[in-house]
């Protein structure tokens, strides 16, 4: 499926860079099409590592089941990160398709995270839920610091429940 991609993306600029060069477009025209094939290579490129397995920045699902976790602490140079290795649950049911996710280091959910791996290496399964942060006011993001922000609390799998007969 990358090669796929990254013939498609190569395809797609050939064609764009042909398009600059033998049409008759006005010179303002071809200068916003570059703008924009610029800008979509970033945009792609964050897509093939998405694809190809690299941890996401995206939010955790609401609920999940935690299979593994690597915590790189913070040095003078590297802010540190947090990577968990998730399976979401809805609606009672796990997923069959892990996702990596990569969080900004806090202490506090590094220690949460250890304390559960450490439960999940004796057998006990861990579950989490993430609940979003209200920020502070209204607006984007970008504009709103810790409205995207999440609340990530590691707790015990429950024990399934039987069905009474």
């Amino acid at each position: 499926m990358t090669l796929t991609l990254i013939i498609a993306f190569s395809l797609f600029v050939f064609l764009f860079a042909l398009a600059l060069v033998y049409s008759s477009w006005p010179r303002w025209l071809k200068g916003v099409l570059t703008l924009g094939v610029c800008a979509f290579y970033f945009y792609g490129h964050n897509a093939v590592m998405s694809v190809i397995g690299y941890p996401t920045n995206d939010p955790l699902p609401a609920r999940f089941l935690l299979i593994a976790a690597v915590i790189e602490e913070p040095t003078p140079k590297y802010p540190g990160a947090l990577y968990l290795w998730v399976t979401p649950i809805e609606e009672g049911r796990r997923h069959l398709e892990p996702r990596g996710y990569k969080l900004p280091y806090m202490r506090a959910l590094h220690e949460r995270i250890t304390e559960g791996m450490k439960k999940g290496q004796r057998g006990i399964s861990q579950m989490g839920t993430a609940e979003a942060k209200s920020g502070q006011g209204t607006g984007p993001s970008w504009l709103n610091p810790g409205k995207d922000e999440q609340e990530i609390k590691i707790m015990d799998l429950p024990a399934p429940q039987v069905p009474e007969k």
